[in-house]
Order: structure tokens, then C-alpha cells, then sequence
């Protein structure tokens, strides 16, 4: 309610900068400029910008101020009309201010949002992938994966403590991808799985398709480092090469070549992967 308030003050020096330009009464001026002088200084709005990261919005409410004392200047000289048009420009300086100010909220709240939908999943896959490596306790790796997605959403949930929500959610990203990988890996030698899940060698493709997808944006976010794309660079091109000829294919209805060459495909971009630094079965 309160901001909704400054903002109603703004907007009312906007409103006067914009009309016809009545006989100018010192009083009523100086009441403005201690209405504007609040507004700059002690508002919600004022703490919005003051709180909030962007430099542009602390600017323009530094322009509001220089503009400001300009017209207390020239009202303490008595130049009224001065007096008045600067306190115009004072509101509407800090009315942009405000309007970035809000602006760069939404992108934090929206950032923060974002961010607590992905942990949640994160966690549920890391639970779902605990639970299958319980189950199958002879998957070389699972553990080592385990850990390794833990550690990023802990450094998430840390970066996120701290304020830094972008870098939470890079963290965040990773852990998700590496456990859904690892999900898919852990799951693909499972022929009771296989012959439940997939009506058909199409739709068993499709799920290859999706399961590379995986391991291929996981490898995006991993290898963004020079010298671990250097390492993971054979691995990716063989890769490619698989799911051409898969796709290509599958485009001939060979679905069951597809998903050979597919899985094929994910093995290469798994090397890759361990390659950047990440173990994950498969």
C-alpha cells in the first residue's frame, strides 16, 4: 500500500508537469517540495531503489535529487516558475527510477520462483535416484552420481542463501540433468522395464530421443570450460554422427536401427560426460 502511495505521488508531479500551467503560489510549492523531498528520500518507493540492484534506477533517483535541490534553489530565490518546473522534472526522474527498480523485482521474483520449482524437482530426482541405485546395487557409478548431485544442489541451496539465484540455479540445472541422466542410464539395461513401458520400436525410439536430449544438454552446461570441451570433443562428434544416422533411420521407419544407433549415441556423449568431469553411469 505504501509504494502504491509514492507511486500516486509521482504520478501527480507527472500529472502537473503535464497541465496547463496554473498561477504559481509559493506556498503551495514549498509544501510540493517537501512532498517530492519525502518521496526521494524516506518513501517505499525510495527503499525499493536504495534495496534493489539496478544502477539505472539508483541514477535517475540521483538525478531527482540534483534536480531537486536545484528547486529549492531557485524557489529560495524566488524564481517560482523555475521552482516549479524542476520539481516536475524531480517526479518524473524518480518515477523512471521507480518503474526500473520495479521492474528489476519482477525479474528477482520471477528468478526466485524459477528457482524453488527446480530445486523441488531436483530433489525428487535425486530421491528417485537413490532409490534405483538402492535397487540395483551392482550399477558401477550410482553411488559416485549420488554424491555428485547432492554436492551441486547443496552449493545451489548455498549460492541461493547467499543471493546469487542465477548462479543457484546453474548448480541446480546440473543436478537435475545428471540425475535424469543417470536415471535413464541406470533404467536402459532393464529388459522387464523395456518390454513394459514401450508399446512399440517407435515409441521406444522417441524415448531414446529424449534420453540423448538429456545427455546432450547436461554436456552443454559441463562443457563450457575450454579444456574440458577439448576433452569431450571426439566423444561429441562421434556422438553426432550416431544420431544422424538414427535419425536418418528413423525417417525410413527402421525404428529398431534407430534405437541401437541412439543408445549408441548416449554411450559416446557418457564418455564425454565422465570426460568433463561428472561420473554417471551408463
Amino acid at each position: 500500500m505504501k509504494t502504491f502511495l509514492a507511486l500516486i505521488l509521482v504520478a501527480a508531479g507527472v500529472a502537473h508537469a503535464q497541465a496547463p500551467a496554473p498561477a504559481i503560489d509559493r506556498e503551495q510549492l514549498v509544501r510540493r517540495l517537501a512532498t517530492v523531498e519525502t518521496l526521494i528520500e524516506r518513501s517505499s518507493a525510495a527503499r525499493q531503489i536504495e534495496s534493489g540492484g539496478d544502477a539505472k534506477a539508483k541514477a535517475h533517483r540521483e538525478r531527482a535529487r540534483d534536480t531537486h535541490r536545484r528547486a529549492a534553489a531557485a524557489l529560495q530565490a524566488g524564481d517560482n516558475a523555475a521552482a516549479s518546473r524542476l520539481l516536475a522534472e524531480a517526479s518524473v526522474a524518480m518515477f523512471e527510477g521507480v518503474r526500473l527498480a520495479g521492474a528489476d523485482a519482477v525479474v528477482a521474483q520471477k528468478q526466485r520462483a524459477d528457482y524453488e520449482a527446480r530445486l523441488e524437482s531436483a530433489k525428487s530426482l535425486a530421491q528417485a535416484q537413490r532409490r534405483i541405485a538402492a535397487e540395483k546395487p551392482g550399477v558401477a557409478g550410482a553411488a559416485e552420481t549420488t554424491k555428485s548431485v547432492e554436492a551441486l544442489i547443496a552449493e545451489a541451496e548455498r549460492l541461493a542463501a547467499g543471493g546469487d539465484v542465477p548462479k543457484a540455479r546453474e548448480s541446480l540445472d546440473r543436478a537435475y540433468l545428471v540425475a535424469k541422466a543417470a536415471i535413464g542410464s541406470m533404467r536402459g539395461g532393464d529388459t522387464l522395464v523395456r518390454s513394459l513401458a514401450f508399446a512399440s520400436k517407435e515409441e521406444e525410439y522417441r524415448y531414446e530421443l529424449d534420453r540423448n536430449d538429456t545427455h546432450r544438454m547436461l554436456l552443454k552446461l559441463l562443457a563450457s570450460e575450454p579444456d574440458k570441451a577439448a576433452r569431450s570433443a571426439p566423444a561429441i562428434a562421434r556422438s553426432g554422427e550416431l544420431r544422424g544416422d538414427a535419425e536418418k533411420r528413423a525417417a525410413a521407419g527402421a525404428f529398431a536401427e534407430a534405437v541401437g544407433l541412439l543408445e549408441d549415441s548416449t554411450k559416446e556423449l557418457v564418455r564425454a560426460i565422465r570426460a568433463a568431469g561428472i561420473y554417471i553411469p551408463g
